[in-house]
């Protein structure tokens, strides 16, 4: 399992990724499909087409790194991200944690939580 600090961002491409590509590869995704900088320290999550593989990209002051998974039987499920023309999504640590896990968001309820209200 992932440990990670509050500060750490985690992006998800919900277009699928060729697994082929390496750390270059996907380096250029985060810049082109993302837009977002693969150097800033952020999980950059990637999905194959048929959902069973994952690759995540990050930066860790040093260099990249780079964790994969492949499912030996079922897909991971994205459906509680997915809306009509959208590329990316943004997930919670605990999200990515359960979804690697194999279960499915799609039908979770998140109970309300105290939120900062924002000052002018």
């Amino acid at each position: 399992m992932l440990t990670l600090p509050p500060t750490v961002r985690i992006f998800v491409s919900l277009a699928p990724a060729d697994m082929r590509r390496s750390l270059d590869g996907l380096a250029a995704l985060t810049r082109d499909v993302l837009k977002e900088d693969p150097l800033s320290g952020h999980l950059f999550v990637f999905f194959n087409r048929r959902r069973n593989r994952t690759k995540i990209l990050l930066w860790d002051r040093s260099g990249l790194c780079l964790y994969y998974k492949r499912l030996e039987k079922g897909v991971f499920r994205l459906a509680a991200f997915e809306q009509p023309g959208r590329s990316r999504a943004e997930l919670e640590a605990a999200e990515l944690a359960l979804i690697l896990e194999g279960i499915d968001l799609a039908h979770a309820r998140r109970r309300p939580r105290w939120k900062p209200e924002k000052t002018a």
